[in-house]
């Protein structure tokens, strides 16, 4: 089976989840009037990664800014499902397209950098929870624990989703490649060339196609009033892009582009990821089950359990 696939660089509206998911449906139903049939956002698409803002907690204490910058910071995330859920599905079910869309998800008081799923009949269909977020991104969100490692077998191929610097946990990608991901989105704030190899590198490891999709921000796009250790010039660029598409045997076929916003455009060949087997089955006759073996936790796991059976009131 062939068909068209699109990667969106483009920015988010930071912190404004109603213009954000405004701007996400705009672009799904570009992508989809081009014939695509797959569409893959950036990381924290709706609404926002807040590069460069150090949320006022060096080692040992916090200010009141910093409290302040996150409470604004988590007035902009988004509840899954929800209303701004709804909306991005009809828009997939309008583009006809299967859309996978970075977010900053709210839950109760904690943040989570989230991928959520969206069939091309516009349902909402689950979604993926980073588990390990990288540095600084630990003081603002949450980890993500088993319960969200989904792939969905479609007409498409095995969707699934890794989130950014989660590329480069060994274990993680052997789970997802035991599942059978085939397309392998690869939602990222990542856009230096040397993340290009890990593109490459996974796609050749796991024979699937890879869409690494980054957003292209510059400064000028977040709140005159916003913290950014970067400095307050308008121009300047926050995330250059330098979104991908790379076949099952590593050789790019869209991008890199790091000069502005793109929808980046690639054709899927389903059949190539079978050819590829050929050579190499990570989790097939490659694999060494006699020696190597990997153990997955996919309980959810609550911090509180009450062993009556029953809630308690609110």
């Amino acid at each position: 089976m062939r068909y068209k696939a699109a990667v969106v660089q483009a920015g988010s509206v930071p912190f404004h989840p109603e213009a954000s998911v405004d701007k996400a449906c705009g672009l799904i139903a570009e992508a989809g009037r081009e014939g695509a049939r797959l569409i893959v956002f950036p990381e924290a698409f709706i609404s926002g990664y807040p590069k460069g803002c150090h949320f006022g907690a060096p080692v040992g204490y916090r200010t009141p800014e910093g409290r302040e910058d996150f409470f604004r910071y988590q007035a902009g995330a988004i509840t899954v499902p929800g209303p701004e859920t709804d909306r991005l599905g009809e828009a997939a079910r309008e583009a006809g397209a299967f859309v996978v869309m970075g977010v900053i998800e709210r839950d109760g008081g904690t943040l989570y950098c989230t991928v959520i799923f969206f069939g091309a009949d516009g349902a909402y269909l689950g979604k993926h929870r980073k588990l390990m977020p990288t540095v600084a991104e630990r003081v603002v969100w949450g980890f993500g624990d088993g319960s969200t490692l989904p792939v969905f077998n479609t007409e498409l191929g095995n969707v699934g989703s890794v989130i950014c610097w989660e590329n480069y946990m060994p274990a993680l990608r052997l789970a997802m490649y035991g599942k059978g991901v085939n397309i392998y989105c690869a939602p990222t704030a990542d856009d230096r060339d040397v993340w290009l190899a890990s593109m490459r590198h996974i796609a050749q490891e796991g024979r699937c196609f890879v869409f690494s999709a980054c957003q292209y921000i510059t400064r000028g796009a977040y709140d005159e009033d916003y913290r950014c250790a970067r400095g307050d010039e308008p121009g300047t660029v926050l995330l250059r892009g330098n979104s991908v598409i790379v076949d099952p045997m590593g050789e790019i076929i869209a991008g890199p582009y790091a000069e502005g916003e793109t929808i980046l455009y690639a054709d899927v060949d389903l059949d190539l990821i079978q050819h590829t087997k050929f050579e190499f089955d990570v989790v097939g006759h490659y694999a060494r089950p006699d020696i190597f073996s990997l153990q997955v936790n996919e309980q959810p796991l609550s911090p509180v359990r009450y062993m009556n059976g029953t809630a308690p009131k609110a």
